[in-house]
């Protein structure tokens, strides 16, 4: 593996951070993020090859080599670019998505159809298997954005399993983990944790710092947990059936975009922590059906916009390949 230089690390923080922004959006995976952006392999393949053995070669062979042999700095370096996006956007996303709801759809309807194509065309064998692979998963990932979501427990064991299953969904590309905390009753209990977590850093309380940093450590240990176990099937499945993950993926994308769609029509409501009445369970219409201003126009530059990006991020990928 070549060693990265300052502008490559920069370019690969903002991925990082594209995907942090991603994640946060429920319907928007961070995996289809570092998929289109030429990471992705190499993410699970440094995820899986995580153990115990770093000490002992660093221990042999030093610190710096095993740093490398490990390839810790990618890994830090994305990571680092998720965090800050985490904390950053994750009131900048929700207040775009109260404000201009449609127009931030549209963007992510477009970069979803975009990651559709891109994904299919490494499919580099069509049969029966993956056309498949490609009708189940797309199935399955619409039953998914059709769910009523369950109950919002609150207990510690839950947000470890939490963060166990969406992690998982957060580095399969179409599959949105915030969604599945969604889905799970979990997603507010982890935003409002970040936010109290955050105020706590920036005002000063430090009573709220400590149990907002012992929930997210319960979060981030299931996270790693199911991070490593997931990624040892990932990377077998790339190295081993890769039309077939990657139909997979296809599928799962494709049944997604029924979460993406712009124009919905609200089912139920629930209250949120500040007492706010919000969409609980919704269903996608026409936009002719919509009750308020469908915004055509803007919504159909934004999707276009949100396709072209899809672009530059290939470009970036196919820098990373060439160099």
């Amino acid at each position: 593996m070549h060693p990265r230089s300052v502008l490559q690390y920069l370019i690969l923080a903002f991925k990082g951070i594209a995907m942090g922004a991603a994640d946060v959006v429920p319907g928007v995976s961070g995996g289809t993020i570092a998929f289109i952006s030429g990471i992705y392999e190499e993410l699970i393949e440094t995820i899986h090859k995580l153990d115990l053995g770093f000490f002992k070669r660093w221990k042999k062979q030093g610190f710096s080599e095993a740093w490398k042999q490990y390839n810790l700095g990618f890994l830090l370096v994305l990571l680092t670019g998720i965090l800050i996006s985490i904390l950053s956007l994750a009131k900048l996303i929700t207040w775009l998505l109260n404000d201009h709801p449609i127009l931030v759809w549209s963007f992510f309807f477009g970069l979803i159809i975009a990651s559709i194509i891109y994904v299919a065309r490494q499919i580099t064998r069509w049969n029966g298997k993956v056309w498949v692979a490609i009708f189940i998963a797309a199935g399955l990932s619409y039953l998914i954005t059709i769910a009523e979501p369950i109950g919002s427990p609150e207990s510690t064991w839950f947000l470890f399993f939490a963060g166990f299953i969406a992690i998982i969904a957060m580095i399969l590309p179409g599959i949105s983990g915030a969604f599945i905390l969604l889905l799970l009753g979990a997603y507010e209990a982890v935003i409002g944790t970040i936010s109290n977590f955050v105020e706590g850093i920036s005002g000063g309380n430090w009573s709220l710092f400590s149990e907002a940093a012992i929930k997210l450590l319960v979060f981030a240990l299931g996270a790693v947990l199911g991070l490593k176990a997931f990624s040892r099937v990932l990377n077998w499945m790339f190295k081993h059936h890769k039309n077939t993950i990657l139909a997979v993926l296809t599928g799962f994308m494709i049944g997604a975009l029924n979460k993406i769609w712009p124009w919905k029509e609200v089912l139920k409501y629930r209250t949120n922590h500040d007492g706010e009445e919000v969409p609980f369970l919704e269903r996608s219409i026409l936009p002719g059906s919509y009750d308020g201003d469908a915004q055509l126009v803007y919504a159909l530059v934004f999707l276009i916009i949100g396709f072209l990006t899809i672009f530059l991020l290939e470009r970036l990928a196919t820098q990373k390949k060439t160099t």
